[in-house]
């Protein structure tokens, strides 16, 4: 369904402050493949689904989503395969709008805008049908602004609705980082539920190491740039938390102490 075909991006490039981010990443992403992602900061995992969603564009290399190459496609044309849900909660939604007004918003995802109501009578079905699965209230809430709901609330609404058009892929930027553990397990549920329920192709980039083996079909993990584990399968739920962090012994050898604490253990 997508294939990264040799990627490189570099930041800064020709200057002192030169950094190679992604070093000649070339993956395939098959359908329905629900993917975690885990490196230490500045492995480049967030800069892979950056270029994945047109932030970025990669200086060398091309990006198909099913046989179409998008490579030079901007942001906003791309909205409309892509589902995304950022670390930081309040980047998902628009705190001065209303909950219907937010989903309004979210349904015209990838159509034609024009001038008309924003929430339709019809709409407000739907979108309580929809919330009524988050178990949280916000279905009885509409008319609230997103700006008095919770960061766990807000992290909750921004999943529906990045999924609420089905994406072809839904993009998890460590989406559960910013939230109290309590929380962070109840979205994280969520996503489980969401994605499997809609079949969706995922990628989730994650720190936690416990949350990367159980999650998801396939494991990626990089470092500095690149692609050092590739699992899938019966030999991803084989894997252990010793062997991902012998994975880091191999590669960084005495400089892997470093790596260790920048990941996280349960």
């Amino acid at each position: 369904m997508i294939v990264i075909e040799s990627i490189t991006k570099f930041f800064n490039r020709g200057s002192i402050n030169e950094i190679l981010s992604l070093n000649n990443i070339s993956l395939t992403i098959e359908q329905g493949d629900f993917v975690t992602i885990i490196g230490s900061n500045g492995a480049g995992k967030s800069t892979l689904l950056n270029c994945l969603a047109g932030t970025y564009f990669p200086d060398e290399g091309k990006l198909i989503f099913n046989g179409t190459d998008i490579t030079q496609w901007p942001e906003h044309k791309r909205a409309q395969l892509v589902g995304r849900v950022f670390q930081d909660p309040l980047l998902g939604t628009c705190k001065a709008l209303s909950i219907e007004q937010n989903m309004a918003i979210a349904k015209k995802r990838g159509a034609r805008r024009g001038l008309g109501i924003g929430v339709k009578n019809q709409d407000r079905q739907f979108f309580r049908e929809k919330l009524e699965i988050l178990g949280l209230g916000l279905e009885d809430r509409l008319q609230d602004k997103v700006g008095l709901l919770s960061g766990g609330q807000r992290q909750a609404l921004t999943m529906i609705m990045a999924t609420m058009v089905r994406p072809d892929v839904l993009l998890l930027d460590e989406h559960v980082a910013a939230l109290d553990p309590k929380t962070s397990n109840q979205i994280l549920e969520l996503t489980r539920s969401i994605v499997e329920d809609l079949g969706l192709t995922t990628l989730m980039v994650t720190h936690n190491m416990n949350q990367a083996l159980i999650f998801g079909n396939r494991l990626i993990m990089l470092h500095m740039g690149g692609v050092i584990l590739d699992v899938r399968g019966e030999e991803k739920k084989d894997l252990t938390i010793g062997d991902l962090l012998a994975r880091f012994y191999e590669v960084q050898g005495e400089d892997f102490s470093l790596d260790k604490m920048l990941l996280t253990r349960p």
